[in-house]
């Protein structure tokens, strides 16, 4: 099992598309093993047509793994940036459910945190590894949320969690990793949420 994370990285920091090598072993009985099993389960988890024309989550993860491949060399830490992409909607099998005729995926970004903390802790005992990838999955929704001044919005834990350089770059990666999407547009918001977290004031209480 370790010689596939090994190969996966590998792929993952040297590949233009890392997405041809992991089509090729997500078919293959070692990838449907625990804990390879979380990002397995991600071929039969659907996602909203409206946000995700490209179906399911795996189909969705692909395309941010070759986003983050292109500008991975503009992150402080490509390593990190390569396994939060592949990693960052593995909280969505557990909490996709439809409510009122929508698929919803509520808190995925807290549940991938933890679970990828547990599937990097099967391979590897850098702790500043894991925790660096498991906050940039944790904070992964915040573009969202900040641009669009939703209750949500964390700047501060954001801040004294990670790089919010490196949330951006993952985030760019999330939104452009989609069929039919404005790439200008996505652009555009991620220099607004940079803007909003730059001039974040904390206030005291």
């Amino acid at each position: 099992m370790d010689s596939l994370y090994i190969s996966i990285e590998e792929h993952l920091l040297h590949d233009f598309r890392p997405s041809d090598y992991l089509k090729k072993i997500c078919s293959t009985s070692s990838f449907q093993q625990y804990p390879f099993d979380m990002l397995y389960k991600l071929n039969t988890t659907k996602q909203s047509p409206k946000y995700h024309g490209e179906g399911n989550v795996w189909n969705h993860t692909l395309l941010v793994v070759d986003e983050a491949a292109k500008i991975k060399m503009k992150s402080k830490n490509p390593k990190v940036l390569m396994w939060a992409a592949l990693l960052h909607d593995i909280g969505k099998p557990s909490t996709t459910k439809k409510r009122k005729g929508r698929i919803t995926s509520y808190d995925h970004d807290k549940v991938g945190s933890k679970l990828s903390k547990e599937f990097l802790s099967c391979f590897t005992e850098d702790k500043n590894f894991i925790y660096d990838v498991s906050n940039l999955i944790r904070y992964h929704m915040q573009i969202l949320f900040v641009i669009n001044n939703l209750p949500f919005a964390d700047i501060q834990g954001m801040k004294n969690d990670t790089d919010i350089e490196e949330v951006a770059l993952l985030g760019l990666c999330d939104r452009t990793g989609r069929l039919n999407m404005d790439k200008l547009k996505e652009e555009k918001n991620i220099e607004e949420f940079l803007k909003k977290c730059k001039n974040h004031v904390c206030r005291q209480t």
